[in-house]
């Protein structure tokens, strides 16, 4: 049987991640070792005082790095390092595995070598409201899905998507690809995955594979969060220039209002016109970061580290 790790970078965890450990535990297809990367010691030895001994088992790989340290590609590549399995799997420490099916549902794209990387189906959790259960279902639709180059006239920038919240990648096409990028602001998961599409590969969203996965992100927060996803975009450009992305988003938008026209919501719709303007407008700046100060930049970024060594 083939092996599989899961890597989780871990920032100021809570009682969650301990039950992610506990389902992964769980899984018809056994896990071979959870390697965690936490950002920041002090909280998590705090967050887990009274039972350290937890994370002290055989099958868990703690280390510790500092808030300096992190890096989305990095961090992960420094963790695929530590991996020595087969086929390992990227996730995020608020992505809780929905049953005991998911590993099994998730690598069986690589195992029958239809497809290099995977990702799962993330559900908004019951706290969610239903404009974000509408993004889920449309980002994360029923029906699973494989994509190569072939289907990007179709698909566009889709053709790309991939989530680290919970994705599934072959070790020996990963390594002979090079990797996650090294330093990279955000969207590791999408460059790897258009590389990896370039060299011939197909990327499969599995939806019998699933994760409960809920954002709460206010207006400014989309701002900053697509601001980052433009600039890693723009760095990108032989990637990402030659297919189509804003279409996709005006589709969800039309396809948001006229669910919550049926529904009678006519109260939420000023919060989604917002929501959508930020989005934009993150999105556009971040395309042109280049021509934006750097003053302007540390206000617009999630990731004010990653700027540290930017040179206007």
């Amino acid at each position: 049987m083939k092996t599989v790790d899961v890597i989780i970078p871990v920032y100021k965890p809570d009682e969650r991640l301990k039950k992610i450990i506990s389902r992964l535990r769980r899984q018809t297809y056994p896990v071979n070792r959870i390697i965690l990367i936490n950002t920041g010691r002090a909280y998590f030895e705090q967050a887990f005082k009274s039972d350290m001994s937890f994370f002290e088992a055989d099958d868990i790989v703690l280390r510790h790095i500092s808030e300096d340290q992190f890096d989305h590609g990095t961090t992960r590549r420094m963790a695929v390092s530590i991996s020595k399995a087969d086929y390992f799997i990227c996730m995020t420490d608020d992505a809780l595995p929905l049953d005991k099916y998911l590993v099994e549902n998730l690598i069986k794209p690589l195992t029958d070598k239809k497809a290099s990387a995977a990702y799962a189906r993330q559900l908004a959790g019951k706290e969610a409201d239903i404009v974000e259960k509408f993004s889920r279902r449309f980002n994360y639709p029923a029906v699973s899905r494989l994509k190569s180059k072939e289907d990007m006239e179709e698909l566009g920038i889709k053709t790309f998507f991939c989530s680290n919240a919970c994705a599934a990648y072959d070790r020996n096409v990963y390594n002979g690809l090079g990797g996650f990028e090294k330093h990279m602001i955000f969207n590791e998961d999408m460059v790897y995955a258009g590389r990896m599409v370039d060299a011939g590969g197909s990327v499969a969203y599995v939806a019998e594979a699933r994760v409960l996965h809920t954002h709460h992100y206010t207006a400014i927060q989309q701002l900053k969060r697509n601001f980052d996803l433009g600039v890693s975009q723009a760095q990108f450009p032989e990637l990402f220039e030659r297919v189509s992305s804003q279409s996709e988003g005006i589709r969800m938008i039309r396809g948001m209002m006229g669910m919550l026209c049926k529904k009678g919501s006519y109260a939420m719709i000023p919060g989604v016109v917002i929501n959508s303007a930020c989005k934009l407008a993150g999105y556009k700046l971040g395309k042109a970061y280049k021509k934006l100060p750097l003053w302007l930049i540390m206000k617009l970024t999630m990731n004010k580290r990653y700027w540290k060594s930017y040179k206007e």
